[in-house]
């Protein structure tokens, strides 16, 4: 094909999307814009760095869309039930730590023993160590 008709086609299908838009369909439009964007994109990145935020946020928008139009997300659905099942995890799942005061060192015990035993009048009379 010859410049000059693929410019001819090109400015021919702009007008139209510019109708399209100027009659409320600008979401529409914007939304092709989008989806052409992301398809350039998919090309040229093999492989995102996604940060925990970003992976919340799709696995949070992914409960929002049927799983038949999961196809939208670059990550498989598998990686998003994944992400979600992490996500309620880490909100249901509780520390184990022990409640209380944790114990003191051994090697701490003994030296306040020591102390106590060879400083007999310190501290509270009835605390002294034999």
């Amino acid at each position: 094909m010859s410049a000059s008709l693929l410019h001819l086609l090109l400015r021919l299908i702009l007008q139209m999307l510019f109708q399209i838009a100027s009659d409320g369909g600008a979401k529409d439009v914007e939304i092709l814009v989008l989806r052409h964007q992301v398809a350039v994109l998919r090309r040229q990145v093999t492989r995102p760095d996604l940060q925990p935020a970003d992976r919340m946020v799709l696995a949070a928008l992914s409960r929002l869309l049927p799983r038949p139009r999961w196809s939208a997300f670059f990550v498989t659905p598998a990686t998003l039930l994944r992400w979600h099942r992490e996500l309620v995890t880490r909100r249901w799942t509780h520390s184990h730590a022990r409640p209380g005061r944790p114990p003191v060192d051994k090697q701490v015990r003994d030296l306040v023993l020591r102390l106590a035993a060879e400083n007999p009048t310190w501290g509270h009379v009835g605390s002294r160590v034999n």
